[in-house]
């Protein structure tokens, strides 16, 4: 087994915002791969969200970003257990960042249940009309495949945070869990513009 360095440590820790310990121990079992450790961290994080997601919310911050042409803003409320993690600044800074994702972003949904049947519906008559000249064998799946991959567009949660594209902002709520060790949740968002730019 390759010996894991302090420095290999510290950049997965500035690079995931997860503990030390959890970074030294995810090195050590992917035998000092750094991009292997991101991808144990990521998995343990699920983990860890699953097992905290019966607790009560108790405090939380709202997350502003308005772009520098002060054309485009957005708000997010994003909940914790305690106070004492609401409050941290590293919370706070985590989000604006979901504030500024938003803005860039302009989803229409948080989540998949939050999806209309009436949205669902107009996007599947579009990609039918769409896949209407293909094999009939495939069009369904075309039809399906379409409609997965616009909706992921338009849901919050499922989208790539716009500041490492390789994480959903589902996987980055993930991660914060695992670093501040609460149940932590995006309760609603808003996404603003001047005249519909």
């Amino acid at each position: 087994m390759a010996a894991i360095t302090t420095e290999q440590i510290k950049k997965l820790r500035d690079t995931t915002g997860v503990s030390v310990m959890q970074c030294k121990k995810a090195l050590e079992e992917a035998g000092g791969d750094s991009e292997k450790a991101i991808v144990i961290l990521r998995k343990v994080s699920k983990q860890i969200a699953e097992k905290k997601a019966d607790r009560e919310f108790g405090a939380g911050t709202i997350g502003a970003y308005i772009h520098n042409t002060n054309q485009v803003g957005a708000m997010v409320e994003l909940l914790a257990e305690t106070d004492f993690v609401s409050g941290n600044e590293a919370f706070k800074t985590l989000a604006r960042d979901i504030a500024m994702h938003i803005a860039a972003s302009r989803p229409e949904f948080l989540k998949a249940d939050d999806v209309s049947p009436e949205a669902t519906t107009a996007a599947r008559a579009v990609f039918e009309k769409e896949a209407a000249d293909k094999p009939e064998k495939m069009r369904a799946s075309i039809v399906e495949g379409k409609l997965k991959a616009y909706l992921k567009e338009k849901i919050l949660l499922e989208q790539a945070f716009i500041k490492n594209p390789d994480v959903t902002i589902a996987g980055l709520i993930d991660s914060a869990i695992q670093k501040f060790g609460e149940k932590i949740e995006i309760a609603r968002f808003v996404c603003f513009s001047v005249l519909g730019k």
